[in-house]
């Protein structure tokens, strides 16, 4: 890569006519160009050497790539390239001779664009052969001065750095996907080398794939290094990372101890022999329905190759799609069923931050493979290398590494998109398939698919740990003979036993609808209060509804005692396709959800796009700081082939009888509002359409400041106070190593909201919530003592909150409230939940 502003190779780092005595010389004289150039530090010539001996650089058409470890980036001081030219070519492994050698140094991970610089040659055979002997300098120059490069993935070691410390593991189940993803977005916050040395393994923790390989288990010991200038400050991050999530993995083994214990109650027991296939017990439950067969399938991969320069543009664009669908999956996931679940989308986002798949695939695309058939032979290498370990969580993730490779082939081709699941009978099916991945399970319809059996994984997979979440019944691991199975015959699931009863009699069928009655009967006692008020001791009801962004998600929300929607997140209609949804389609899904909620509540946020949510196919303008760029409001307004199908499909579904309310996001002025609306009140009259509510969401200090003025054409304020509490705090809440200080309790948060809740009641406006401590109780009791009179959260999180405030009196919300505002830091304010009303 060169200097910002220049746009050719610096002929000065070209050499001509070079005759190296063999592979290690040219290394040496390429790396000796980089430092006398001010490039690198002296030190990476040894990376470079180092570097070969583990990896091949030799890409192939005579030219080779050598580049430092990934651990020693601290040397580069700036990108650069340096070129060596060897007429007569050296050997650079058996039957590998190399003309070209381009030395690279960078402080990037992008490998991709090192194939795209070279592409141009490597299909280039006469240009090639012209550049091999050249002796103008400029040529080259002319051939290479563009693109960015990259380093190849970091190497394991099996010595530590100077500065370390021990830990023994004290994760129950060792160090797994979610905690490991956690570890590397800390460690790549810094510059130092790092290594985490287990006896004489050892793995770069900036790299999550080879932390994994590591197959750490509770009770072992590691010895955790780093080196160079913020080391230091590199180690106690980490450290602090490693065991602030000790609490949460102890946490999680507890809770899957207590539901193996409440799984280890007595099945049910047939009246007579039954033919049955045994399984692993993944998530407790009976289920009885038909079952609904999705056959194996050998997945064939062709292997058409295209010019290197489209492959390495559609690998990259299959990328960053895929990246954005996990984060789509990881909000939605967090938002239905809870953080911790969520962690397993962010965790397979962060596999695909592995350079050594990123290398190995571009290797063979060099070799003349096609870019699928690469990808699939890299990504099928590596889960055969994780789940070689010996591990059973490992062997897990091998299947999370499949599972997201299939989404990027799936972008690659759109022929080979994963299987659907939407294709499911009309009456409520058991589904039988080889395996499940994560974002096929978490995707169910807990109302469609009663029961899961498949014939591969484990009870520690992330497929099993999401029925349980869902409360699908669920046995796996059951086996080749669930292939012979037919779709259509009537079964019994025992989810606590592990077993698929088959073709059951009408006694079978008396006795476990009799046994399911009896259990149904104990969940219908705590969904009746779930579905009991919020209203306070003294006769104040806060309104309690759920974040949910699809109609499939809402039965699940009423049965944790939802009194609606108080926040569906149309961003997810983008997210999760590759092409912007048409009005009609945007139409059905609001009117649906509507019908879903049976006439309930159901507040639609406008598309909030920018920040953190990016959509490829929208192209929208990369920006240096999307937080602080063109995001929500500032892109409708921008952005009218966006707003208005929205807008009409919308007021459509209002037109039908739906109960629709329409949110604004990143409101930050009164002219953004009254433009909103002017368009809005257009459209409407258009369609001849009733009017509905429009509120805006309050989530940056300006709003709340100004609450007063723009409740005067608001009908209502829902605070965000996720992002509230970003801008007012200054801190990217995306951000590891500042993750503990984004706290939404600081107290300059809460006297935010209560300006809010204020400004709105001058002009009798109500204000509610949908950011992350409306699902705490503790948080939701603040809450509400402070003025807001609608929550909305995740649907898990319904029957906590409103326990909570049912066991609470209004006026001691209010001087819970009270002594908050007077608090001078979030701990403060924390500590007062001893003192619950």
């Amino acid at each position: 890569m060169l200097p910002a502003g220049s746009e050719l190779l610096p002929i000065t780092m070209i050499r001509l006519g070079a005759r190296p005595a063999d592979k290690a010389a040219a290394i040496a004289e390429a790396a000796q160009m980089l430092v006398a150039a001010g490039y690198v530090d002296a030190g990476y010539a040894q990376s470079m050497a180092r570097r070969e001996a583990v990896a091949n650089t030799f890409l192939g058409s005579g030219v080779a790539i050598p580049h430092g470890l990934g651990e020693d980036r601290h040397m580069v001081r700036k990108n650069g390239l340096a070129i060596v030219q060897i007429p007569d070519g050296v050997t650079w492994n058996e039957d590998q001779t190399a003309h070209l050698v381009v030395a690279i140094a960078a402080q990037s991970d992008t490998h991709i664009t090192v194939l795209r610089r070279l592409t141009r040659l490597l299909q280039d055979s006469e240009l090639l052969a012209r550049l091999a002997t050249t002796d103008d300098a400029a040529l080259i120059a002319q051939a290479l001065g563009s693109d960015e490069p990259a380093e190849a993935a970091p190497a394991q070691a099996a010595t530590d750095f100077a500065s370390s410390f021990d830990w023994t593991v004290d994760y129950p189940t060792g160090l797994h996907a979610r905690p490991a993803s956690a570890w590397v977005e800390t460690a790549r916050r810094f510059a130092a080398p790092m290594r985490v040395r287990n006896g004489n393994a050892a793995a770069d923790p900036k790299n999550l794939i080879a932390l994994l390989q590591l197959g750490l288990r509770a009770g072992e010991q590691v010895t955790i290094s780093a080196e160079g200038a913020d080391a230091e400050a590199a180690l106690a991050a980490l450290r602090a990372t490693i065991t602030s999530l000790s609490a949460q993995e102890k946490a999680d083994a507890a809770l899957a101890a207590s539901r193996a214990k409440q799984a280890a109650r007595p099945g049910w027991t047939p009246p007579g022999a039954l033919s049955s296939i045994s399984g692993a017990a993944a998530a407790p439950g009976l289920a009885i329905g038909r079952l609904h067969v999705i056959s194996a399938t050998t997945e064939t991969i062709e292997d058409r190759p295209i010019p290197l320069v489209d492959g390495a543009a559609l690998l990259q664009e299959a990328l960053t799609h895929t990246r954005q669908q996990l984060q789509a999956l990881a909000d939605d996931t967090a938002r239905r069923l809870g953080a911790t679940d969520a962690g397993i989308f962010k965790a397979q986002a962060e596999l695909l931050g592995d350079t050594d798949l990123i290398t190995q695939t571009c290797q063979l695309m060099v070799e003349g493979h096609g870019v699928a058939w690469a990808w699939h032979a890299t990504i099928e290498r590596v889960a055969e290398q994780l789940a070689g370990v010996g591990n059973p969580v490992l062997a897990a993730r091998a299947a999370d590494l499949r599972d997201v490779g299939r989404r990027v082939l799936g972008h690659i081709d759109p022929a080979l998109k994963a299987r659907s699941l939407r294709d499911l009978p009309d009456e409520p099916c058991i589904l039988v398939a080889v395996d499940l991945s994560p974002s096929d399970t978490a995707g169910l319809d807990p109302s469609r698919v009663i029961g899961i059996a498949t014939a591969q994984g484990g009870p520690t997979s992330h497929t099993a740990i999401l029925a349980r979440t869902l409360g699908v019944p669920a046995l796996v691991g059951g086996g080749a003979a669930l292939f012979d199975l037919t779709g259509g015959t009537l079964a019994i699931l025992d989810g606590q036993a592990g077993r698929l009863y088959l073709q059951p009699d009408e006694a079978d069928l008396a006795s476990a609808r009799t046994f399911e009655a009896a259990r149904a009967a104990e969940r219908a006692r705590e969904e009746e209060a779930r579905a009991l008020p919020a209203r306070t001791t003294d006769g104040t009801e806060i309104s309690i509804g759920a974040n949910i962004n699809l109609p499939d998600q809402a039965a699940f929300a009423l049965a944790q005692g939802a009194e609606g929607v108080g926040l569906m997140r149309t961003e997810f209609l983008f997210l999760e396709r590759s092409a912007t949804p048409s009005e009609d389609e945007q139409y059905a899904i609001y009117r649906a959800m509507s019908q879903a909620l049976g006439g309930r509540q159901l507040i639609v946020r406008a598309l909030d796009i920018g920040g953190d949510k990016q959509v490829a196919h929208l192209d929208l303008p990369h920006e240096e700081n999307p937080f602080l760029g063109v995001r929500g409001a500032r892109l409708l307004l921008r952005r009218p082939d966006l707003l208005e199908p929205q807008l009409r499909a919308l007021y459509r579904a209002a037109k039908d009888g739906a109960e629709i309310l329409i949110m604004f996001p990143m409101i930050t002025s009164l002219g953004e509002l009254l433009a909103l609306r002017q368009i809005s009140e257009r459209i409407r009259e258009e369609l001849d359409a009733p009017i509905v509510p429009l509120g805006i969401m309050i989530e940056v200090p300006a709003a709340a400041i100004q609450a007063e003025s723009l409740a005067r054409h608001a009908d209502f304020f829902s605070i965000g106070t996720n992002d509230l509490t970003q801008y007012t705090l200054a801190i990217d809440r995306q951000n590891p190593q500042l993750a503990p200080e984004v706290d939404s309790l600081h107290p300059a948060v809460l006297r935010l909201i209560k300006a809010t809740v204020d400004g709105a009641r001058v002009h009798g406006r109500w204000v509610g919530v949908c950011g992350g401590i409306a699902g705490e109780p503790f948080g939701a009791a603040l809450l509400a003592g402070l003025g807001c009179s609608e929550l909305s959260m995740t649907p898990r999180e319904v029957p906590g909150v409103k326990a909570r405030l049912r066991a609470s009196s209004m006026a001691d919300l209010k001087a819970l409230a009270e002594k908050a505002l007077a608090c001078e830091s979030g701990e403060d304010v924390r500590a007062l939940d001893g003192d619950r009303p």
